[in-house]
């Protein structure tokens, strides 16, 4: 990133209170131009009035409300639209419960000064990096990145990773209005688009680490999302309507 410059870590949060004030401090404290926009889905625990506290006591974290849960992917592109609106060139996708590293911004951030999208990626170099998943959840996830490549063709070993970096131009040009997906299928569709538009992707490694606080999101309709989502796609890219 140029002097000046600001990147946007969008946060969706539903009930990550007990999260929420450790990875704000570990984001802020990560790189100094970095901000964050906290998207709450009406968290029955309070996490979008605890946001509202936080950001009281610093400028770089804003707090943007939603009425109801509506999905990680909902989540997203309410986030992405409120930045573009604003004079940040790069936004960052990351999950509450810091099982994504905020030490990695920094090197995600220069990557992104040489490619337009960066992944921060569990299993790149053929190697896994997941820490306290069961195998089960381990071998969803694996087989769901196989299977989008499989399927897409797109050039990703984490396809389904949900700790992202992408420069504006990337977000201005893809169609955020009609992304078909909403669950972490959203991962997916968002990597695959922007590749088909000619933008390279770079995959950086992390460690992923399972929550210790608060409940995961994943649920069997989400994985039967993606068993269709990805063929879907794939069919509109052939008859050129993606």
């Amino acid at each position: 990133m140029k002097p000046g410059e600001l990147a946007l870590v969008i946060i969706p949060t539903y009930n990550e209170r007990e999260n929420l004030p450790r990875v704000v401090a570990k984001v802020l404290e990560a790189h100094p131009a970095v901000e964050i926009l906290v998207v709450d889905d009406a968290s029955p625990d309070g996490t979008g009035a605890l946001a509202d506290t936080l950001a009281q006591e610093t400028p770089r974290l804003h707090v943007l409300h939603r009425q109801a849960k509506e999905g990680i992917g909902r989540a997203y592109v309410a986030g992405f639209r409120w930045g573009l609106e604003r004079e940040y060139t790069l936004f960052f996708q990351m999950d509450a419960d810091l099982s994504h590293p905020p030490e990695k911004i920094p090197e995600m951030m220069e990557a992104a000064g040489e490619v337009p999208v960066v992944v921060g990626s569990r299993y790149v170099g053929h190697r896994v990096n997941v820490v306290n998943w069961p195998l089960s959840r381990l071998i969803i996830s694996m087989f769901g990145s196989f299977y989008a490549r499989l399927v897409t063709g797109l050039p990703v070993a984490d396809a389904t990773g949900g700790f992202n970096a992408w420069r504006r131009e990337v977000l201005e040009r893809l169609p955020l209005d009609r992304m078909e997906s909403n669950g972490y299928t959203f991962q997916i569709e968002m990597k695959f688009r922007a590749w088909r538009k000619g933008f390279a992707i770079r995959e950086i490694p992390i460690v992923f680490v399972e929550r210790e606080s608060g409940r995961s999101k994943m649920s069997r309709r989400i994985v039967l999302e993606a068993v269709w989502k990805v063929w879907k796609l794939r069919l509109m890219d052939w008859m050129g309507r993606l």
